[in-house]
């Protein structure tokens, strides 16, 4: 009877973390579309291979936070799938990146390193955000582990457009943003591979339980 007890007790308590788990995601979620736009036109306006391709990365993090959103409360194997997916729209978003840094390559570019310093700072603080806002939550399923990939992928991606950033004002050249755009694929794949991975650890897991 006491087992029966503290198992409903442990229950409740898993529930009663959904709301804030709900609350946070949508904070974040809102938060990355809000940067992915705004990355992406000035990667426009800079001419840069790199702040495009966080625009993509951040665009990509907000389908997985709407996916985690999604698989909240839901079956353990409906989130395993819905991690699953998150992996491979990362993947995707890999290969979209390193193709542009290909194409910028091949037909040339020419980044503003200003802009592309300015934007990182900004980016910087607002993954900075997320990660705060991510980590205290309790009991993180697979999907929450995903999420927290994505933000700190973010966060060094951040870091190395802020390193080229200030290499391409200071040497005129656009060598370091399509270096640091491929580096960011590069990220993504790692980051796809690991979610693919927890998410196969989890369906393992779970069929012996």
């Amino acid at each position: 009877m006491s087992k029966v007890t503290n198992d409903s007790n442990k229950d409740k308590t898993v529930d009663a973390t959904i709301p804030q788990k709900r609350r946070v995601l949508f904070q974040v979620l809102g938060l990355n579309l809000l940067l992915s736009l705004s990355l992406f036109i000035t990667g426009l306006v800079g001419n840069s291979s790199s702040l495009i391709a966080n625009a993509l990365d951040n665009l990509s993090d907000s389908a997985v936070y709407a996916i985690s959103l999604f698989a909240l409360g839901r079956s353990p194997k409906l989130k395993v799938v819905a991690a699953r997916v998150s992996g491979v729209l990362l993947m995707v978003f890999a290969i979209g990146v390193l193709s542009d840094a290909i194409r910028r390559f091949l037909t040339g570019s020419e980044p503003v390193g200003i802009v592309m310093v300015a934007m990182s700072v900004i980016s910087t603080a607002i993954n900075l955000l997320c990660l705060k806002l991510l980590k205290p939550l309790k009991n993180a399923d697979v999907n929450l582990r995903a999420a927290q990939t994505f933000s700190t992928n973010d966060f060094i991606s951040n870091l190395g457009i802020l390193v080229a950033g200030g290499l391409v004002a200071w040497i005129n050249q656009p060598w370091p943003d399509l270096v640091v755009g491929a580096a960011i694929a590069a990220i993504a794949v790692k980051g796809g591979i690991d979610i693919l991975r927890d998410a196969a650890r989890e369906s393992r897991s779970g069929a012996r339980r």
